[in-house]
């Protein structure tokens, strides 16, 4: 979006800026109030623009303004929206197809430990993200963990921690991977091998974080008895459907860097084919399964989160507080200000925050662009709800993964954070990569 007016110093941007701040307190604070994050997200976002609405009639300004930044902002939140439900929708259809249960039985009676669990998912995190995108790894990876284990906080925490930080990380040195590395991408910022220069930085700090969570982890094995962990078997169609999965993501990329289109607008094709797919196992008289069903036990309140923290954010921008954050590259230099980013970014999401560096187009070089890149797309995990990976993991393993259980272990987060630019300083300002 781009900034239209400066009304930081308003009654309506002090009140907004007092309402946001609130509305973070009551997120941040879910376990405690047991107040769904939705709620004080939803009711945050959608009470800043109203009252920039009475702000706009009762000095007689021109409202189109205002609903010209509504409706690119709606556009905005429509492509993660929808991206996110079928993503979801995919998922809960693999559970309902077994595909779950079945990598469970197998990964359980293999005899792995919490450990080593650990470890796998989180590299398969790290690895697939950069393909299919961190949103939708995540997504995968904590059900997988889910599916595993759905008491044991010592294991899932760490584990579904290790699987936000991993996504984030894997989807930092990818155009495909995470959308501010796609938005740097298509603004001309650095060729496509430029960004998988990032690769060092990028798996050194994931891995240096990972160790650190991986000494809280268990190394017993979860619990398996012939009686509590019977094997289960596919049901029809179970594997067309991970295929389906595969091909949708596949889509969605290559439409979105060929022709241009939204990534939401390849996922719902894929969601059609989907529901075609369906159809044709009904008609052959085989075990099918209803894809409206499945999208009923999709969560909404992760979705309902998601429209109220991008509308806050939209709200914030409007007024102009992110223009603020391009100054920082004039008071302390450019290196000090892209690592900035990464804190900001776990605020306030590192999309608008991108698009705000992007637009404001600060003079920097290559390695500085992939260094706003690197903190941008990793800084979103040090908190929960940073990043969009952390936000679909926080709605998978409700109750578990929080915002506390989180900034419990938020300093080895850090740790990674600092190695990973630690990384990168040693490989394009020392040795001049």
């Amino acid at each position: 979006m781009a900034e239209t007016l400066h009304l930081t110093w308003t009654w309506v941007g002090i009140i907004s800026l007092i309402i946001f701040f609130m509305g973070y307190y009551f997120i941040a604070t879910e376990d405690k109030y047991e107040v769904n994050k939705a709620i004080p997200s939803l009711a945050t976002g959608t009470l800043m623009f109203m009252l920039i609405g009475v702000y706009f009639a009762i000095n007689g300004l021109d409202a189109e303004i205002l609903h010209s930044e509504m409706k690119i902002l709606i556009l905005e939140i429509a492509e993660i929206f929808f991206f996110l439900l079928v993503a979801m929708t995919f998922i809960e259809t693999m559970i309902e197809r077994n595909i779950f249960d079945v990598l469970k039985f197998k990964l359980v009676s293999k005899g792995y430990t919490y450990k080593q669990l650990f470890w796998l998912t989180g590299f398969l995190s790290f690895f697939i993200s950069p393909v299919a995108d961190n949103l939708t790894t995540a997504l995968i990876l904590s059900t997988v963990l889910f599916t595993i284990e759905k008491t044991n906080k010592e294991f899932l925490v760490p584990s579904a921690i290790n699987v936000v930080v991993a996504a984030n990380a894997g989807g930092a040195w990818s155009p495909f991977g995470d959308i501010t590395t796609l938005m740097a991408w298509t603004a001309g910022k650095g060729e496509f091998l430029d960004f998988l220069m990032l690769f060092p930085a990028s798996i050194i700090g994931y891995v240096v974080t990972a160790w650190l969570l991986s000494r809280i982890v268990p190394n017993e094995k979860p619990p398996f008895t012939e009686q509590t962990n019977k094997e289960e078997k596919l049901k029809d169609g179970a594997k067309t459907v991970i295929y389906l999965g595969i091909a949708t993501i596949a889509i969605a990329v290559l439409g979105h860097q060929f022709f241009h289109f939204p990534a939401m607008w390849g996922m719902m094709f894929g969601l059609a084919l989907l529901k075609v797919y369906s159809y044709n196992l009904k008609r052959n008289h085989k075990e099918s399964f209803d894809v409206f069903v499945n999208m009923k036990h999709v969560e909404n309140d992760t979705l309902l989160f998601f429209f109220g923290i991008l509308s806050a954010v939209g709200a914030l921008h409007f007024l102009g507080f992110l223009h603020y954050i391009v100054k920082l590259y004039d008071t302390i230099g450019s290196t000090a200000g892209n690592i900035g980013i990464g804190f900001i970014s776990a605020i306030i999401d590192n999309v608008p925050v991108m698009s705000a560096i992007l637009k404001a187009n600060p003079t920097m070089n290559l390695d500085q662009w992939l260094l706003v890149t690197l903190t941008a797309g990793i800084g979103g995990s040090l908190i929960s709800f940073g990043s969009a990976a952390g936000v679909g993991v926080m709605g998978r393993m409700k109750g578990i993964y929080t915002f506390a259980s989180h900034m419990k272990y938020a300093w080895m987060i850090l740790v990674g954070y600092v190695v990973s630019i630690l990384i990168w300083y040693i490989q394009f300002q020392i040795l001049k990569f």
